[in-house]
């Protein structure tokens, strides 16, 4: 079949390449090139083309046939393509195409989505482009296949006349071209697209908390941050809010809880802090209505929010015995209750020659929660103060004042020493006290009752919080809540045998016939001692006097009566402040003639001000660092005596 002369120059082809077409296609447009040149040069024979543009040629509109004619072609320079739907955004991609052509992963539309993988696709049939519509087919209006950057420059539209080497250029393109259109496929002049990438499975619906999952983590914020506050209701009797979460959560700012959380931890009372409220000053520094103040309310509602705290009140006659208990885990740190308290107070009589020492088996046994807020000695009476690291920030100064009983005596074993400090705005006095022996004495420690509250001169420099309600007599009656314990030496009124008799009837600690015959149950309800103070009950056995070592009781010559000698009593300012949670002894120490004693209370505090002489968290730093090194030191040690132990087993076979 032979073509016409020429091509007319006002039709318009958009003429692209598919990716399909492939080397065959190519090699018989260059096959058909050469023979359109060798016609071209001729007499003006007509020009004949392969088999694969006929076929191609018979798809053609007929209009479009008769049309087009072979012209005599003159070779001139080539002109310019004039770009009748092109944009300058679309000539950047193309020269970028043409730059990283060997790279089919370069291949991307800067406003449509890639593949992953950055291979071409033939993309899905989409709604017509808007622009100029092409006159050959109605299907050009269709997305088009991915076009070569060679066939747009060598085939412009509206370009109807170049050289010689031009035709074999066009009618590779016609043969490209409608190649796609057997088999069917769309082809516009437009940008080349890449299929829509679909997910193999339907992504996760987003959360409705937004806090991003590893920040959290990052954060070590557990799981269960945002139920703590249940979980402490329940089991702590505490709730970890303040004031200051009120305010950052009733602002008006947008917040959730788990933001606020974010910044505490699981156990954590630590809250943020406005600027705002550190930048503000008040005319009432020092008042209870004072803002921020560190004892006022905003302060003890934070770290106490239900107002009351824990406190361990521990006596011990340790005999002056210079072995001290191999565990002290069992006396400080009892499995009932569950958790350990916020302060321990711990008195000892007749203590032991090595104070320190003492004081760093304290240190090593409380570990590195708590700090020795202060410790104080009269003789061989000890007292020792333990505080929650986290609560020296809120006690006052602390004071202490002896009182000897003992005029004669240059070893001073019998007196009395007490301890007083503000806790926020509650002041505390504690008192241990070694009162005269003998069974039939109790006049004399009745007077040595007597002289102790008149003579300790508590307090110095801290302020009296409720003067009204105190007395120049009596220590007790100026300070809010005051805890007595001590070897008062208070016997019981019967002979060995009958209490031997009632012990063996009652082996399930069913002691209430024994403090029938109590001396200081008789003497505290007639008002002659103790006045004001409280006892809990007792449900423990007698804690002197035993044989060292052993459980039993006095089997010397002296065949002293069993006795509930080591007590601990309290009173308190106003009523239902102090309860008393757990009163028992501990009868696996048994270096000592005497059992240690101890109560557990729960005592309600107050708000304070802060113009009283403050600690400033001052503590036993010295202390405190031997006895965490010395703890740490004694694990290490147990560990490889165990793993010794288990290396050095032999295994026989007889």
């Amino acid at each position: 079949m032979s073509t016409p002369n020429g091509f007319p120059q006002h039709s318009r082809v958009c003429l692209t390449r598919s990716m399909e077409g492939g080397a065959v296609q190519d090699l018989q447009a260059k096959k058909a090139g050469k023979a359109a040149q060798k016609e071209a040069g001729g007499e003006g024979a007509p020009l004949k083309i392969g088999t694969p543009i006929t076929e191609t040629l018979k798809l053609l509109p007929e209009e479009l046939k008769a049309n087009m004619k072979i012209k005599s072609i003159t070779p001139r320079p080539p002109r310019k393509p004039r770009l009748e739907r092109a944009a300058s955004l679309d000539e950047k991609s193309w020269r970028k195409w043409r730059r990283f052509r060997t790279s089919q992963e370069s291949l991307t539309d800067p406003n449509e989505t890639s593949s992953s993988n950055g291979s071409l696709r033939e993309a899905s049939p989409s709604p017509p482009t808007r622009g100029r519509a092409s006159p050959c087919n109605p299907c050009c209006q269709q997305d088009s296949l991915h076009t070569s950057p060679d066939a747009l420059e060598a085939s412009p539209v509206g370009k109807s006349r170049g050289g010689a080497s031009d035709l074999g250029k066009r009618a590779s393109e016609i043969s490209s071209a409608f190649g796609g259109l057997l088999r069917g496929k769309g082809f516009a002049g437009g940008k080349p697209r890449l299929s829509q990438i679909m997910p193999a499975r339907p992504l996760p619906p987003m959360e409705l908390n937004v806090a991003s999952h590893s920040l959290r983590t990052a954060n070590r914020i557990d799981s269960d941050c945002l139920d703590y506050r249940h979980y402490s209701q329940h089991k702590f009797g505490r709730v970890s809010s303040s004031l200051s979460d009120s305010k950052l959560q009733g602002n008006g700012t947008l917040y959730d809880n788990c933001s606020t959380d974010s910044m505490k931890s699981t156990f954590s009372v630590l809250t943020p802090i406005r600027a705002k409220d550190v930048r503000s000053r008040s005319y009432l520094e020092g008042s209870l209505l004072a803002s921020g103040a560190l004892m006022g309310a905003e302060e003890l509602s934070r770290y106490f929010p239900d107002r009351n705290i824990g406190i361990f009140v521990a006596t011990w006659n340790m005999q002056g015995q210079k072995e001290l208990p191999v565990n002290l885990d069992d006396f400080l740190l009892p499995t009932d209750p569950d958790f350990a308290q916020d302060m321990y107070v711990i008195g000892v009589q007749e203590g032991c020659p090595d104070r320190r020492e003492w004081e760093i088996r304290l240190q090593e046994t409380l570990g590195p929660h708590y700090v020795l807020l202060h410790s104080a000695a009269h003789g061989v009476l000890y007292m020792s103060v333990f505080i929650r690291r986290d609560l020296i920030w809120f006690c006052s100064e602390v004071e202490y004042a002896t009182v000897t009983t003992r005029i004669v005596s240059q070893i001073k074993t019998k007196g009395a020493l007490g301890i007083c400090f503000t806790f926020f705005g509650t002041s505390f006095l504690f008192i241990t006290s070694h009162f005269t022996s003998g069974d039939s004495k109790v006049n004399e420690r009745k007077l040595d009752y007597n002289k102790t509250i008149q003579a300790l001169t508590l307090p110095k420099n801290v302020p009296d919080t409720n003067p009204y309600r105190s007395s120049s007599s009596d220590v007790t009656t100026r300070f809010d809540e005051v805890f007595w314990f001590g070897d008062f030496n208070f016997r019981l009124n019967k002979d060995r045998e009958t209490v031997d008799s009632i012990l063996n009837q009652n082996p399930n600690t069913d002691v209430s016939k024994l403090l029938v015959y109590d001396q200081l149950t008789s003497e505290m309800s007639r008002g002659s001692i103790f006045k004001g103070f409280q006892e809990a009950d007792i449900h423990f056995r007698p804690s002197y006097k035993f044989d060292i070592g052993k459980d039993s009781y006095d089997t010397t010559s002296k065949q002293r009566t069993p006795s509930y000698t080591d007590r601990v009593v309290f009173r308190s300012r106003y009523k239902d402040d102090i309860q008393a949670v757990k009163y028992s002894s501990c009868p696996v120490i048994k270096t000592s003639d005497h059992r240690p004693v101890f109560a557990l209370f729960r005592v309600k505090l107050r708000p304070g001000r802060d113009n009283i002489p403050l600690a400033a968290g001052q503590f036993d730093r010295d202390l405190y660092l031997i006895g965490i090194r010395r703890r740490t030191t004694r694990e290490l040690q147990k560990r490889l005596e165990q793993k010794d132990q288990r290396s050095s087993s032999i295994c026989s076979i007889s």
